[in-house]
């Protein structure tokens, strides 16, 4: 590994260690951005149904019944059958799961702003045009 590969990894491991750091202080091992977008849909509406987070996303009802049966185990979100129409079960996000999202739009905001005290306009311009650049090409 050339130098600045390693300089860079290093780096780029501190930096993983902050934010898993964070993560676990909310006991949110496993969950994915896949989990984080869905909670976070489902929370802004208040109430969702299965197949409004799978047309939201557009992926199957089956792939998003995995999902749900994840968060649903992991308490992040309930379900609840409808009063009214008992064929329809409801959607809604517990404690754990708001404390997620409100949690890490707390700590990005917090990183950002950091970041932003940090650096200059252009040096922020330039690593988020380079973040951006290396987010769109990584294969995982």
């Amino acid at each position: 590994m050339k130098s600045i590969e390693k300089d860079f990894f290093n780096t780029f491991t501190d930096f993983q260690c902050l934010i898993l750091a964070h993560m676990n202080r909310g006991d949110i091992n496993g969950v994915t951005a896949g989990h984080y977008n869905i909670i976070e849909f489902i929370l802004r509406k208040e109430i969702a149904t299965g197949r409004e987070v799978a047309t939201a996303f557009n992926i199957s009802q089956a792939a998003v019944s995995k999902q749900l049966k994840f968060l649903i185990n992991h308490n992040f979100i309930i379900q609840k059958q409808d009063a009214a129409d008992r064929r329809k079960f409801n959607l809604s996000v517990t404690e754990k799961g708001r404390f997620i999202i409100e949690n890490s739009e707390t700590f990005r905001k917090n990183i950002t702003r950091q970041t932003a005290s940090i650096l200059t306009a252009k040096e922020l311009e330039n690593f988020n045009h380079l973040l951006g650049k290396v987010l769109n090409h990584i294969k995982l």
